[in-house]
């Protein structure tokens, strides 16, 4: 990626080893609940983090944003060629840490990833939640997602499916 994305007052940048800090503080049990699904160890949250940058030199299909407000605010994930995806569609997984929540970040970081996922030839965005995670729901709705079906994942999880198409 040649520049960040922003749009004026969110801003997507790699996520990378020198926001460790920032992210172990950031962490908290809605972040575990939703999104990674266990707390973060030091040992490994550095290995992901490593990844991360790893994914973004060797232009691999997990492209992981940090959310910058120009503070790390959150992280957000554009993934593609993953097996439950369609071709040309790219997944969008995002979360704030507390104290940024409910101030329309997440929304604008969905745009601007979408953005993002268009430039490299995608034509649609999905956003998988659980129905109880009614917050990343409304974050689709507004970022002009809408909901498209519901899905059990390997797991037995139900996800809703929430898609939005793209445009270059």
């Amino acid at each position: 990626m040649d520049a960040p994305l922003t749009d004026g007052t969110v801003t997507l940048a790699p996520l990378g080893t020198a926001d460790f800090e920032a992210h172990y503080a950031g962490e908290d049990a809605d972040m575990v609940r939703w999104l990674s699904g266990r707390p973060s160890t030091p040992a490994a949250l550095r290995a992901y983090l490593e990844l991360c940058e790893r994914q973004w030199t060797e232009a691999g299909p997990l492209r992981n944003f940090g959310i910058r407000v120009p503070d790390l605010a959150g992280t957000m994930d554009v993934q593609v060629a993953q097996p439950y995806l369609a071709p040309g569609q790219a997944n969008l997984a995002y979360g704030l840490y507390p104290r940024w929540r409910g101030r329309g970040l997440a929304t604008r970081a969905v745009r601007l990833a979408c953005a993002y996922a268009a430039s490299l030839g995608c034509t649609e965005a999905v956003i998988r939640c659980e129905r109880p995670n009614t917050a990343s729901a409304a974050v689709a709705l507004r970022a002009g997602f809408t909901f498209r079906q519901q899905r059990s994942e390997p797991d037995g999880t139900l996800l809703d499916w929430y898609t939005r198409p793209l445009r270059p």
